[in-house]
C-alpha cells in the first residue's frame, strides 16, 4: 500500500465514527461545488486539477463518490491528460486518476500509452537539483521539501522507485533547523509546519527517519498549537489555518505524538470553522468555505474520531 492509499483510508476509517448526516452534508456542499465540466474551482475561476483533486478527495471520505459522478470528474481528467503542467497540478491529477481507479475499477491512466510512465519520470528527474532533492519547476534554481515530497508520491503512484534516495535523504537532513522544524528551500531560516511535515513523510517514505530527527520535529509541530486550538503555519503567524492542522497533526499522529497537543482545544477549532450548511473555513477569520480547506478540516475531524474525541 502506498502513501496515498494509507492516508485515504486511515482518514475513512476515523471518518466512520462520525455521525453520517454530518458526513452527507459536507458531501452535499462539496457535491454543489462540481462544475459543469466534471471539475472543481478555488473561490474563482475556472475548474482546475489542484482544487478538483481536493473535491474528488472530499467526495470519497463522504462517500458520495457514486459511478455518475466519477464519471464526470475523469471526463474532465481525460481533457486535461496531455497538457504539461506544473508538479503540483500533475500530483493533483495523478491523485485524482488513483482515486477513481479505486473507487471505480478505472480511471484516465488505463488510456496512457505505453511510454507515459517513462515519459513522466524524465520529466521529475528534469526536476532534480545538485543539493539531492527536487524544485517546484524547470525554472526553478533551488530544491524544495515540498515539491520534492510531491515527486516521491508521484513516483509511488506510478510505481516508480526514487533512483537516488540517499541524496534526497541528505538533502531533508539539510533543511532541519535548530527548532527542530524544517524549511522549503536552504535559504530560508524559519521553520514551518508545512515543509516539516512534508519531509518527515518524506523520509519515512524514504524509510530514512531516525527517532532524534523525528523528536525534535515533533517537538516543533506540538509547540504550534495556537490559543483557538488549530495549528500556525510558523512562529511569525499568530492564528491558525486549517491546512497546517491537518498536516502537524496527521504528522504527529504518524510519529505517535498526537498527545502532544491539546486535541479538545482542537475540537473547539473545528467547531469553529464548520459552516451549517456544509462545508469548512481556512480560519476562523475566514468568510467562505471551499474544497480544499474542507478536505483538511475532514481529516483533522477523522483523526480526532479515531482517538474518541468528540467534536
Amino acid at each position: 500500500m502506498n502513501y496515498l492509499e494509507q492516508l485515504m483510508l486511515t482518514l475513512a476509517g476515523g471518518l466512520a465514527r462520525c455521525e453520517p448526516d454530518r458526513l452527507r452534508r459536507h458531501g452535499h456542499w462539496t457535491l454543489g461545488q462540481m462544475n459543469a465540466d466534471g471539475g472543481f474551482s478555488g473561490r474563482e475561476g475556472p475548474s482546475d486539477l489542484y482544487y478538483t483533486g481536493f473535491g474528488l478527495r472530499t467526495l470519497a471520505l463522504c462517500r458520495m463518490l457514486s459511478e455518475e459522478t466519477a464519471a464526470r470528474v475523469e471526463r474532465f481528467l481525460l481533457q486535461k491528460m496531455q497538457d504539461r503542467v506544473g508538479l503540483v497540478d500533475f500530483f493533483s491529477f495523478i491523485f485524482s486518476a488513483m482515486l477513481l481507479k479505486g473507487a471505480c475499477g478505472s480511471g484516465p491512466l488505463d488510456q496512457a500509452d505505453s511510454g507515459w510512465v517513462e515519459r513522466v519520470e524524465q520529466e521529475l528527474e528534469q526536476l532534480r537539483r545538485p543539493e539531492g532533492g527536487y524544485a517546484a519547476s524547470d525554472q526553478s534554481a533551488l530544491a524544495s521539501t515540498y515539491h520534492t515530497f510531491l515527486v516521491l508520491l508521484c513516483r509511488q503512484a506510478i510505481g516508480s522507485r526514487e533512483p537516488q534516495p540517499q541524496q534526497v535523504v541528505r538533502f531533508l537532513l539539510s533543511q532541519q533547523r535548530e527548532d527542530g522544524g524544517f524549511v522549503d528551500q536552504r535559504v530560508m531560516f524559519r521553520s514551518g509546519v508545512n515543509p516539516t511535515a512534508a519531509a518527515v513523510e518524506s523520509l519515512r517514505i524514504l524509510e530514512a527517519l531516525e527517532q532524534p530527527v523525528a523528536d525534535r520535529a515533533a517537538a516543533f509541530l506540538a509547540a504550534r498549537q495556537t490559543l483557538e486550538g488549530g495549528l500556525a503555519a510558523n512562529t511569525r503567524i499568530a492564528i491558525a489555518d486549517t491546512l497546517s492542522t491537518f498536516t502537524g497533526l496527521w504528522t504527529l499522529a504518524q510519529l505517535d505524538a498526537l498527545d502532544r497537543v491539546d486535541l479538545d482545544q482542537v475540537a473547539s477549532y473545528l467547531r469553529e470553522i464548520e459552516l451549517p450548511a456544509g462545508g469548512f473555513l481556512a480560519a476562523v477569520i475566514d468568510q467562505q468555505a471551499d474544497v480544499e480547506y474542507t478536505f483538511y478540516a475532514l481529516g483533522t475531524l477523522a483523526l480526532l474520531a479515531d482517538k474518541g474525541v468528540n467534536v
